[in-house]
């Protein structure tokens, strides 16, 4: 079964490149109209001119008030908006709590945490002028598991979490559902600089750290962003439209995060 998105219209935030950039290119090959934001210029004009179909605007989603306008700008470039994928996130610190600096865990909650409540209340009115919706947030394994040296991405993914199922509850009347994906070990640059940071902080080689995580999977492999994306797909097409208030792992079955 192929799940139609044919005439969707999403925004998609961080989608400039990685996972966002594969949910974002599904998307569009499943029929969908789609606009992206991405705080990094050089990677939306390479993205852009890829896929001059789908849209492109600059913004920091921590910030509240370019959010609010890159919502609406994209609700009218795409004539309303019927979903939106909170893909947005940064890595955050590595290191033991009482070494952790006070601004890389404020950072870490404004981009993972600040910037989809800013997203998801931008929104929401959009999604309840088109009579319903779907909105996907990205969370992570950290977001169900302990992860030691990582206390503000994993806090943030849990809170990620919380405000999924809360809002599951409260737009599930207006016929919006929200799910949250939460990937495991992906392939791409970010779990490398995860590797690197990790081998740092514990005098590991980057090899040992890698083999450490896999050794924690069931599956002992990574997650691809096209898996990423093909759920993604599926929790936006009108095939997911019973499903809300999930957070759907996809990470081999990490058993434990060492």
């Amino acid at each position: 079964m192929n799940f139609d998105c044919a005439g969707r219209r999403v925004l998609v935030s961080a989608g400039a490149s990685g996972i966002g950039a594969e949910i974002a290119r599904a998307l569009a090959e499943a029929g969908a109209h789609v606009q992206v934001c991405d705080i990094n210029a050089d990677r939306l004009a390479t993205f852009a001119a890829e896929r001059p179909e789908i849209g492109t605007a600059l913004c920091d989603v921590s910030d509240e008030g370019a959010v609010a306008r890159m919502v609406d700008a994209a609700a009218e470039r795409l004539g309303g908006l019927d979903a939106l994928v909170n893909n947005a996130g940064i890595s955050g610190p590595t290191a033991p709590i009482e070494a952790t600096d006070s601004v890389a865990w404020m950072r870490t909650y404004d981009v993972n945490v600040h910037g989809t409540f800013f997203c998801t209340r931008a929104a929401v009115p959009h999604l309840r002028r088109a009579g319903g919706g779907s909105i996907v947030n990205l969370s992570s394994v950290a977001g169900r598991l302990g992860f030691p040296l990582r206390s503000a991405y994993v806090g943030s993914k849990w809170a990620v979490i919380g405000l999924t199922k809360t809002w599951a509850m409260e737009l599930g009347p207006a016929d919006i559902r929200v799910n949250a994906i939460l990937p495991g070990l992906v392939d791409g640059p970010r779990i490398r600089s995860v590797i690197q940071a990790r081998a740092a902080a514990t005098g590991k080689s980057e090899a040992d750290v890698e083999a450490g995580f896999l050794a924690d999977i069931s599956l002992r492999r990574t997650v691809k962003p096209r898996e990423i994306a093909a759920l993604a797909i599926y929790l936006l097409s009108p095939q997911g439209r019973s499903v809300s208030g999930q957070t759907i792992s996809l990470d081999g079955n990490f058993e434990v995060i060492r």
